[in-house]
């Protein structure tokens, strides 16, 4: 009952002579901190919301122009060319002020006036050169002058030390491409997999929306744009996402791994001690807004409105589509071991719970022996089911009394921890180490992750941990700048004990965890049952592979003179041809964040001119000049689209958006319902890393994160996931479908293994030359390196 005591704030016996209330001190100190350090947060809160408010002002600045102008009040001079006496003959009630009092208001309103107009100025001056792409396009290692006088500007408005969400309002719009262009592209993409009658089939539908349709949904989305931030990204996550009624788990969350080859510490309590806690920092900074933003060149800023929803989030199903539900300012986490769900507070006396606290409390709960209840075990299988029936079990089973309780107590959380059994991490004695670790982040066991929550931290007894992260609010590198944040702080800021204790003393005077409370009829057990079995089946059917490619990376790539994301996609071209023996359709993922409210944008990777390198690399007749030089062009055809993409030029998302507003005035386009039905067998993506540059991976080589993944995308198809880590790795992770007779991750792995060293061997020095790699001297034989 040790526990019961701690929890409550007074005590009270009735007694026949009167009532002895007992208070207790401890409680009421932590009530006055909390609330202290509550108002310090609003008030730091306000005051950052000021300075993004005005930026690329400053507050200061305000205090400056009010001075200047008073100043003139006693020099006898106007700079406002009459406007301030205009302020004081028109003020309201300025008989009741003297006429020192109207000239000193005046000159205050009309500094004010010219402080926001300048305000306002510099903005749309910065949002006009943002929305200058230019550079984008120069060759790599190359600027002329007119971007460098063009990034010199971009500083120059961007002011000084600037916090995450200032360059918001300056950020552009979306661009909005003509209807003729982007069936132009359409077409010429889709010009390698079709053959000439399905290609004159494609074009005359094409023709005849250009003709009859475009013009009149074209004109619908343009009138949407001038009023939206983004023209794509509300219909984005409400139609790919939220109504989507299939489960999300498999299908729609991602997955993000741990450091690759380091284990700061092998006792699972204490890591996840100093992971929450530096979780706990993060939120921190980030509901002040005080990360830096992310930005390219170190100049151009990237939208950071996605990163708003990252803590305290849970996707609410519904009937027809589900919801996002983001909260403010809660201060538990619900955690989940062998079957129960326990709630820990994450503050005390107003300040957060420190590493070692943190390690206590998930320790109790791990040496907790206590038995589910009827039906906790697998609860969360609910939310890795199909939508529509866990939409209706919320509403009749966990709408009031205690589940309604329990329940808002997860989806108010934080986050969602889940404490697992079986050891996982990459072991190189093991060779599918990484295939069973990335399969227990992407579904687990489908009911020990709860993957409606914005993201689920995972806990594996060996010390290892990893992300299971819901789609709908925010994309990979979103949850990748977090996951780079906490590790770094765990490890290089917050480090171990040299037994593997979280540092600093134990305070075992908090109170205990709480166990939730469920009452769980049979009539939902059953659905539980059902919802469990379905997504059982989705996760057997995954087929996982992680590959390690260790031959060569970034740097040996960069040497020949090529961007390693072409020359990444040029392979798996390749090694898709080989697998398959046919091209097919290849999405990549590329991100819109230099505008506002930006997400995503497919580059359509499988061009005319990656299938002329594939079949010239098959073709034993070629010579490795005439492959070298269908590469290049192949590569360089694929930088083009990336960047078509990146600057609001690419084709997908505006296809999207006319087949939307087709579907709200009624009009029938056998075009875009063919564009929209064409199933991505390829689909890919590359994880990000070094976005805050916090770890010197040179200095730390083996401080690297394995990246993530996610799951296939087609029945029949594969899905990619690569990160070059460093300059001399590439980590690739695949997944595919066991019911697909045709498709085999390992098999695809080792395709990709042989195509990554084919296509260095293109490269081969002549006998005389050599090239240099890490400074070491290397001959290159057979697309090895031989030192």
């Amino acid at each position: 009952m040790a526990e019961a005591h701690q929890a409550v704030g007074f005590q009270f016996t009735v007694r026949p002579d009167g009532v002895d209330l007992t208070l207790s001190q401890e409680v009421f100190r932590n009530i006055y901190l909390s609330a202290v350090t509550s108002w310090k947060k609003r008030a730091i809160q306000f005051k950052n919301g000021v300075l993004a408010g005005v930026y690329p002002a400053s507050p200061s600045s305000w205090l400056i122009a009010v001075i200047a102008m008073m100043s003139s009040l006693y020099i006898r001079v106007d700079p406002s060319l009459g406007m301030i006496d205009t302020i004081k003959d028109n003020l309201p009630q300025r008989e009741c002020m003297s006429v020192q009092s109207r000239a000193v208001l005046s000159a205050i309103l009309f500094a004010t006036g010219l402080w926001l107009f300048l305000i306002y100025l510099l903005r749309y001056t910065l949002k006009a050169l943002l929305s200058y792409h230019g550079w984008i396009f120069e060759s790599h290692g190359k600027m002329s002058a007119s971007t460098k006088l063009w990034l010199s500007l971009v500083r120059m408005f961007s002011g000084r030390r600037p916090l995450l969400y200032s360059f918001q309002a300056s950020l552009p719009r979306l661009p909005m491409p003509s209807v003729d262009d982007t069936v132009h592209r359409y077409l010429e993409s889709v010009r390698p997999l079709l053959d000439s009658q399905q290609y004159n089939q494609m074009e005359i539908l094409a023709k005849d929306f250009q003709d009859s349709k475009a013009a009149r949904l074209q004109r619908y989305l343009i009138l949407k744009s001038w009023w939206a931030t983004n023209y794509v990204s509300d219909w984005w996550e409400e139609y790919i996402y939220l109504r989507g009624r299939s489960p999300i788990m498999v299908n729609s969350n991602f997955y993000i791994m741990d450091l690759l080859y380091v284990t700061p510490t092998h006792r699972q309590a204490a890591r996840v001690g100093n992971v929450v806690h530096a979780m706990l920092q993060y939120r921190r900074k980030l509901e002040r807004g005080e990360h830096a933003p992310l930005r390219a060149l170190g100049t151009v800023p990237m939208c950071s409105s996605q990163m708003e929803r990252m803590f305290n989030t849970t996707r609410i199903p519904g009937i027809e589509t589900d919801i996002v539900q983001h909260l403010t300012d809660r201060k538990h986490l619900v955690i989940y071991h062998k079957g129960r769900f326990f709630q820990v507070w994450l503050y005390t006396g107003g300040r957060h719970l420190l590493p070692s606290e943190l390690e206590t409390q998930i320790q109790r709960i791990l040496a907790d022996t206590s038995e589910p209840q009827p039906g906790e075990l697998k609860l969360a299988a609910l939310t890795a089911g199909k939508r529509v029936p866990w939409a209706r079990a919320r509403i009749k089973y966990f709408s009031q009394g205690v589940n309604r309780v329990s329940l808002d107590a997860v989806e108010s959380a934080a986050f969602f921890l889940s404490l697992d059994d079986e050891p996982q991490g990459y072991d190189p004695a093991k060779t599918n180490s990484l295939d069973s670790y990335a399969k227990s982040l992407l579904h687990g066991q489908c009911y020990d992750r709860w993957f409606d929550k914005s993201f689920t931290l995972i806990s594996y007894p060996n010390g290892k941990m990893g992300i299971n992260a819901e789609h709908s609010w925010a994309d990979a590198p979103i949850v990748g700048h977090m996951w780079e944040y906490v590790l770094a702080t765990d490890c290089f800021h917050l480090g171990y004990t040299e037994e593997g204790h979280c540092k600093g003393d134990v305070n075992k005077g908090l109170p205990y965890p709480t166990r939730l409370q469920w009452q769980i009829p049979k009539e939902c057990r059953d659905v539980i049952d059902a919802s469990y079995l379905s997504a059982k089946q989705i996760a057997d059917d995954v087929d996982f592979h992680g590959h390690l490619f260790s031959d060569f990376g970034k740097g040996l790539i960069k040497k020949c003179r090529t961007s390693p994301d072409a020359f990444i996609q040029m392979a798996l071209q390749l090694a898709q041809f080989r697998d398959q023996g046919v091209f097919c359709l290849t999405y990549e993922s590329s991100m819109t964040r230099m505008f506002r409210d930006g997400r995503t944008e497919t580059v359509r990777s499988c061009t005319s001119e990656a299938v002329a390198f594939v079949r010239a690399m098959e073709d034993t007749g070629a010579t490795n000049a005439q492959r070298l030089a269908l590469f290049r062009k192949a590569a360089d055809k694929h930088q083009n689209m990336y960047r078509l993409a990146m600057t609001g030029a690419g084709i997908d998302r505006h296809l999207f958006c006319l087949y939307i507003v087709s579907k709200y005035i009624g009009i029938d386009s056998p075009f875009l319902k063919k564009v929209l039905s064409e199933p991505w067998k390829l689909s890919t993506s590359q994880t990000p890393q070094q976005q805050l540059n916090l770890v010197d991976i040179n200095k730390f080589p083996k401080y690297v994160g394995a990246g993530g993944g996610f799951g296939p995308v087609a029945d029949d198809g594969y899905g990619v996931s690569y990160i070059i880590v460093g300059e001399n790795l590439v980590t690739f992770h695949i997944s595919c479908k066991f019911s697909c007779p045709s498709t085999d991750s390992y098999r695809f792995g080792q395709h990709i293994q042989k195509a990554m060293l084919d296509i260095q061997g293109l490269f081969k020095p002549d006998n005389d030359k050599k090239m240099v790699d890490n400074g070491k001297i290397v001959q290159m034989e057979n697309g090895k390196k031989h030192l």
